[in-house]
């Protein structure tokens, strides 16, 4: 059997062995056992067939982010700057995922103004919904970040199951801003199981950003549901980044087995946590490498 294929396959059946009960219980009945692959966070990884090379762990500045403001933000303009910086030098982290409703994009605009902006990977995403507005979003973004370019910009939280049809003008709006190299590529953050489905079977989609972890929690679906989808992508050549990796906070008391959870199924390229500390950061990479 090949590798992928028993990854896969046993990481659905142990989701799916685990998902009865309360989240607590689910997360202490899950047993994990030693991959047959060493993995860093550092390592350099390709999102699908966009030629974007960074790190397999993106450092999240969104937990909790909403209304301009995240737990991330909160630490403050150096703290966060100071966790960024610490991050590309000391674990070798060179994706930053951001977002204009978490209010980040300063926080990683002082960070790139000490990095070489080609050696770091920036994910940002919008919720505009409409194409002038995004036009617009595009170059505000890139002036908070201070860059000339983005490398990933998603449509942010899409639920809908016509969203291809119904936003088909901001799609146009991002594929225009690829051809002239204001971004490099662009896809989306499904925040639900049709939403996702549409994504998988949309050829624009370069980059989607999928939730996923051992016990579906703030899942689109089950687990045993979900992987199928985005096995399916992986197989067409998106970028496929996972969220909700810790279940928005349900299993960080468990990091270890979330993660060693994710880099089992075999369907990520790379996955996205926000730490909130240099501690928080460094056990994440411990953890990664132990898996």
């Amino acid at each position: 059997m090949r590798r992928r294929d028993f990854l896969s396959r046993s990481a659905r059946g142990l989701g799916a062995a685990i998902l009865g009960g309360s989240a607590v219980a689910r997360a202490a009945l899950f047993e994990p056992e030693p991959l047959p692959n060493k993995f860093k966070a550092s390592d350099e990884v390709v999102l699908g067939k966009t030629g974007i090379r960074t790190s397999r762990l993106a450092m999240g500045t969104g937990t909790f982010g909403y209304g301009g403001r995240s737990n991330q933000t909160q630490l403050g303009m150096s703290p966060l700057t100071r966790l960024l910086l610490d991050g590309y030098h000391d674990n070798g982290l060179r994706f930053f995922d951001a977002a204009d409703s978490y209010g980040s994009h300063p926080y990683v605009a002082s960070a790139l103004k000490q990095l070489p902006r080609d050696k770091v990977t920036v994910l940002t995403k919008t919720d505009t919904r409409d194409p002038a507005g995004v036009r617009d979003d595009l170059d505000r973004f890139r002036r908070e970040l201070g860059v000339d370019y983005i490398d990933v910009v998603l449509v942010h939280c899409v639920t809908e199951a016509d969203w291809t049809t119904r936003y088909r003008g901001v799609m146009d709006v991002l594929s225009e801003a690829k051809q002239k190299g204001v971004i490099r590529a662009h896809g989306v953050s499904c925040h639900s199981f049709s939403a996702l489905k549409a994504a998988a079977a949309s050829p624009w989609v370069e980059v989607d950003l999928v939730r996923l972890n051992p016990i579906g929690s703030h899942m689109d679906a089950r687990p045993e549901a979900v992987i199928p989808v985005i096995q399916h992508m992986r197989e067409e050549g998106k970028g496929i980044v996972g969220m909700k990796i810790l279940g928005q906070g349900d299993l960080r008391d468990k990091p270890a087995e979330a993660i060693r959870y994710a880099l089992g199924t075999g369907v990520l390229d790379a996955f996205t946590i926000g730490a909130e500390s240099r501690q928080e950061q460094d056990g994440l990479t411990r953890h990664i490498a132990a898996a």
